[in-house]
């Protein structure tokens, strides 16, 4: 697939620099945001700006923003609200109309939407949603999937780490901490970016992706070891004899489009 044009629903924490890497690789991306103080700095990258607030943009506005486009990445999570999957449910339904037939849509999920079953989860396992967050992405992927077939691929990323986003902050100073020894799933936000290029430059379409690292360390090493690296107090944790957690495997991810991580060790990133 000769991809010359991309459009990206939510140019954040993500959806930004994968924006600035398709750039760098001669692609034109339009880049959504929806505070207008940030579209002065879409264009110093060479981003094509629109300031897009689902439900209250023009027909114009989406129109524009999608044409020409043969590539749709919809990057922008729930936010977590009452009434959240509704609502989230709606912001994806906005933008629906506006995708013609023959474009291409990547939808950045989380794999929020499995269960715990303190065992290995791949792709194939039918997803039960265990939090709200979770069952409101779960209902999104579901809506795209009814709409758009197999013209839609959907990557679901684990725990986002990287660059500014420290994990040695999130649980530093608590007490009594839960799940110490449960391996974790997180994800490079370079191997973010890897792999929607991967999907992009195979033409992958119609298939659901899990991103992840290959190691899983347990909670409670990671999130020390992370406090210690940056100063701050590690958290402490409750012994516990049974715990609950999932392992995300990622071997769809290496043997589909052939992707290698970047970052495969998580203790290597702190």
């Amino acid at each position: 697939m000769n991809v010359k044009n991309i459009s990206i629903l939510g140019c954040g924490w993500l959806g930004l620099p994968l924006a600035i890497d398709l750039v760098s690789k001669g692609i034109t991306v339009k880049g959504s945001t929806t505070t207008s103080e940030k579209i002065s700095g879409l264009k110093a990258q060479k981003i094509i700006p629109f300031l897009l607030k689902l439900g209250d943009a023009s027909i114009d506005t989406y129109v524009n923003f999608l044409l020409d486009s043969q590539v749709i990445v919809i990057n922008f999570p729930p936010k977590r609200i009452p009434g959240i999957i509704e609502i989230y449910q709606e912001q994806i339904q906005q933008i629906l109309p506006y995708i013609t037939t023959d474009q291409k849509v990547i939808f950045i999920s989380s794999t929020s939407v499995y269960q715990n079953t303190n065992d290995k989860i791949s792709e194939a396992i039918i997803i039960q949603p265990e939090k709200e967050s979770g069952k409101a992405v779960a209902s999104a992927e579901q809506l795209l999937q009814q709409q758009l077939g197999n013209r839609l691929t959907i990557i679901r990323l684990s725990g986002l780490i990287g660059y500014d986003r420290l994990p040695g902050r999130f649980l530093a100073n608590k007490k009594e901490v839960q799940n110490g020894n449960a391996p974790i799933n997180v994800i490079h936000r370079d191997d973010c970016i890897g792999l929607v290029n991967a999907v992009i430059k195979k033409n992958i379409w119609g298939e659901i992706i899990n991103g992840c690292a290959d190691l899983h360390p347990l909670r409670k090493d990671f999130y020390t070891l992370a406090a210690n690296k940056i100063g701050l107090i590690p958290p402490t944790f409750r012994k516990q004899e049974k715990v609950t957690y999932k392992i995300i495997s990622n071997t769809k991810s290496k043997e589909l489009l052939a992707y290698t991580y970047v970052h495969p060790d998580p203790l290597k990133l702190i």
